[in-house]
């Protein structure tokens, strides 16, 4: 029958029409956002090299037993919110990593990192919880974080705390304040941990569904608890602070002294816990007022078990891990969002031999550093010079036809800057056109 198509292309035309979306709660980073995101890593690097730390790079998929052994079974993550699965090639279990510090020490044991000597490390890139996606908590999402191995003092945990304060300072992100505690040695934790059961038990009447779930299994996150019915018992439990020995009092003590020594202001929060298996003694965190329940922009700590508890020989070691994404909604809240631009230099041509010229002239100040964007096929100058001022390009070039035939080209700049060249047009040689180009844009950037 005629108009009808046949099987295999009505096939196609019925999948042409189906519009795929992304997994809910892992998004998209599109192009008007790269700057921002570029803008807080290149800053958070500076930063962290100016301390001596080095990038290190591990793989989004572990053994799921990286972190069951160093998160711990009975935490929220490995029970509710691990992306794991087994591989049908040949049955290893395998996860997508929901923190990075495992996996860093997973490699650090691995390649031997700390034989004879100490390690300080930063990474970035994905991670991956099973959560309710809501603002600033995503299913995949982005952790800048840094790793000190090695070193056993509460000297480093304090420089870590000033590096932080350091970056809060030249990201711009305005107010944050800093809590500290401390989780103590092992065997105090015990002891506050069973004193800690004694007491929700003797009140489980007021405990919810998921503090009795947690009550044998691992009370202290019971302290954590956001349900507002539970804030009165919580606030009368037993303190870690009561339990501590004499070592552990002095390293916080020491703690809180070099801190002070820097000028950052800070209070303990003896209801800051953690609930991984890992961490001992100090414990950090930044927050904010400006993101509602999503307050926590960094967090870190202590976690002197965890090379051991991994395979390797004891060492000490301490980190943090920040939400990239909390960043750069903190930064749109205090409105200390980059306009970036990725084009320096627009040309635009009359086509044919002018094209030619355009493109060789682009490639002539792309070695000089310049980005250059080259209008593609044919258009009016009209149009050109709207896809130019849109390109967010600081200068346009003008390959015309009678110019290139004289050995010039013209030169426009797009943007208001007091004292820039270019600001009335120009005719430049097509030979010195890129050296001058160059030349401006520095002295535009200072």
């Amino acid at each position: 029958m005629r108009g009808v198509p046949s099987g295999r292309a009505h096939f196609i035309e019925i999948m042409a029409k189906e519009k795929f979306t992304g997994v809910k709660g892992m998004n998209d980073m599109l192009p008007q956002d790269a700057p921002v995101w570029q803008y807080v890593q290149s800053t958070a690097v500076n930063v962290l090299e100016r301390y001596g730390y080095q990038e290190i790079r591990t793989p989004i998929l572990e053994n799921t037993r990286v972190f069951t052994r160093g998160v711990g079974e009975v935490t929220d993550i490995v029970e509710k919110e691990m992306y794991s699965f087994t591989d049908s090639m040949n049955g290893d279990q395998l996860t997508l990593r929901p923190e990075c510090t495992s996996a860093v020490v997973r490699a650090v044991n691995e390649h031997n990192l700390l034989y004879g000597t100490t390690q300080r490390l930063w990474y970035f890139g994905p991670m991956f919880r099973h959560e309710r996606p809501q603002r600033g908590r995503y299913r995949q999402f982005h952790q800048l974080g840094a790793e000190a191995l090695g070193m056993a003092g509460p000297d480093i945990d304090a420089e870590m705390i000033m590096m932080l304060a350091r970056l809060w300072r030249e990201l711009k992100i305005g107010s944050v304040r800093l809590e500290l505690n401390t989780l103590g040695a092992q065997d105090e934790r015990q002891r506050h941990r069973e004193a800690l059961i004694a007491y929700f038990e003797s009140n489980q009447d007021v405990l919810d569904d998921d503090a009795k779930r947690r009550l044998y299994t691992n009370p202290l996150r019971i302290l954590d608890t956001k349900n507002p019915d539970m804030q009165d018992l919580v606030n009368r439990a037993p303190r870690l602070l009561d339990y501590l020995g004499e070592e552990s009092r002095a390293f916080l003590s020491r703690l809180e002294k070099l801190v002070s020594a820097s000028g950052i202001e800070y209070v303990v929060n003896p209801r800051l816990v953690r609930g991984l298996d890992y961490y001992n003694h100090t414990v950090f965190e930044w927050i904010t007022d400006k993101l509602g329940a999503q307050g926590t922009i960094c967090g870190g700590g202590r976690y002197d078990p965890l090379v051991e508890m991994l395979g390797g020989k004891p060492a000490p070691g301490v980190g943090f891990a920040m939400g990239v994404e909390r960043i750069i909604e903190l930064l749109r809240e205090v409105g200390n969002v980059p306009q970036g631009t990725m084009t320096d230099v627009y040309v635009v041509h009359h086509g044919e031999d002018t094209q030619v010229t355009a493109m060789l002239l682009a490639e002539r100040m792309r070695d000089l550093g310049v980005r250059v964007v080259v209008h593609p096929g044919s258009a009016s100058i009209k149009s050109q010079m709207k896809k130019a001022d849109a390109s967010g390009a600081e200068f346009v070039v003008f390959a015309a036809e009678d110019e290139v035939a004289e050995g010039v080209v013209a030169i426009k700049a797009l943007r208001e800057h007091e004292g820039a060249a270019y600001r009335e047009q120009a005719r430049e040689s097509i030979a010195e056109a890129p050296e001058k180009i160059a030349a401006a844009l520095k002295a535009l950037r200072g």
